[in-house]
């Protein structure tokens, strides 16, 4: 539990670092079965050093302690509260990495690291003017209607990233929450290739004249965003159960880890929320938030103290079953060609008999669905009322608390 008094946390007993080294990070499985982490395939037995070089490589966000007081006055610490945060901060660093340095990048203690990689890193320092920090995400979880402190649940998390997004000018990313579960082709295309509507206002024109100049002024933008298609994170929230995951979805939920446009799954146990990133045999590979770790300011210069950021002991594991239904499954498409081909696998997946598909894959948008994007929410999101419904209210209780 935790208790909140005059701005300060009383933080109950947690996971620490040794904890984790000792207890859960065990000896990584010697099997013949395949490793899959975030659409890369590995053996256990012959490429054991991969395996934990590309788990390292990955982003690990946990508690911190210490940092600025979250509004000023509040917090200095997310432990017993922040897991879920933390494990969406994760999720969209691992989009960032692709982004920026490309799935293939390697991370290793005491290197050179590239520019791009430090300004992925400042992005989630814990304070007040970094894009994805603690802060940002738990004030606008305030916005909504969740108090810092108060659990969330995958939908929200997906919700809240999404309008962080829209400020980080640097990236450019396009954020997708796809709700019902139901992706839809059209609306994603046009979210990231909104030069297509520029294109076909001009059709309307009424002489050739007008409809070149318009077309060249659409190809304009579209050389000014040296890219036709904006890079897009696609979060998926599902509840794959009840109180418990049903069985037929647990080959697709497998089959999302083999994907290579895979950004993982957040989710967790009830009452803890963890970032899984692939899978052996029946177990999940995830990386664990609940330790606490002193709050780190990166130097401005190449050598950034980030140790802390990349968990270097053998990955967490734990059995599919013990999943916990409610979820968010995430991608990242660079390209449109990516996405296409996303498209074709997942309708490759559907059509597999084994299991059920987690979501719908549709071309346009259903007569009985509404689309959040066509609400035009501008930056600060003060309508909450318009937004409520498209806050999960039902999301599992990741973080129980008692305020």
């Amino acid at each position: 539990m935790l208790d909140f008094f005059e701005g300060k946390v009383t933080v109950p007993s947690t996971l620490t670092y040794d904890t984790l080294r000792f207890g859960e990070f065990e000896d990584f499985p010697e099997t013949s079965e395949p490793v899959w982490i975030l659409g890369k395939e590995y053996n256990a037995l012959t490429e054991k050093e991969d395996i934990l070089s590309d788990v390292t490589s990955r982003l690990w966000f946990t508690y911190r302690k210490n940092f600025p007081p979250i509004g000023g006055t509040g917090p200095t610490s997310d432990t017993g509260w922040g897991c879920m945060l933390r494990c969406g901060q994760m999720i969209l660093g691992e989009a960032l990495v692709c982004r920026h340095l490309g799935r293939d990048w390697r991370w290793a203690r005491g290197q050179k690291q590239r520019e791009e990689y430090i300004s992925i890193l400042n992005a989630f320092i814990d304070k007040k003017d970094s894009y994805y920090s603690i802060h940002q995400i738990a004030q606008m979880g305030v916005g909504e209607g969740k108090p810092i402190g108060q659990w969330y649940g995958p939908n929200t998390v997906a919700q809240v990233l999404k309008k962080l997004a829209v400020f980080d000018t640097w990236s450019r990313l396009v954020v997708h929450v796809a709700m019902d579960n139901t992706v839809v082709i059209e609306e994603i295309k046009r979210l990231c290739m909104p030069w297509l509507d520029a294109a076909g206002a001009c059709c309307d024109t009424e002489t050739v004249g007008e409809l070149n100049g318009c077309l060249e002024g659409a190809c304009a933008l579209a050389e000014e965003e040296t890219a036709l298609w904006r890079p897009l994170v696609l979060l998926i929230p599902l509840r794959l159960g009840l109180s418990d995951i049903n069985e037929a979805y647990i080959e697709p939920l497998k089959q999302c880890f083999m994907l290579p446009q895979s950004l993982g799954v957040i989710g967790g146990k009830p009452n803890s929320a963890h970032y899984f990133i692939g899978y052996v045999g029946e177990e999940l590979i995830y990386l664990d938030p609940h330790t606490t770790q002193p709050a780190v300011e990166p130097c401005e210069d190449s050598q950034v103290p980030d140790e802390t950021y990349h968990c270097q002991h053998p990955p967490c594991r734990m059995h599919i079953c013990e999943l916990d239904p409610s979820i968010a499954a995430g991608f990242f498409f660079r390209t449109e060609d990516e996405f296409d081909d996303w498209c074709m696998r997942i309708r490759r997946v559907s059509c597999n008999r084994g299991g059920l598909p987690m979501f719908e894959l549709v071309d346009s948008q259903p007569s009985h669905m509404v689309s959040v994007d066509a609400l035009n929410l501008t930056p600060d999101f003060s309508d909450s009322d318009r937004l409520e419904r498209f806050f999960d209210s039902e999301d599992e209780e990741f973080e129980i608390l008692s305020l």
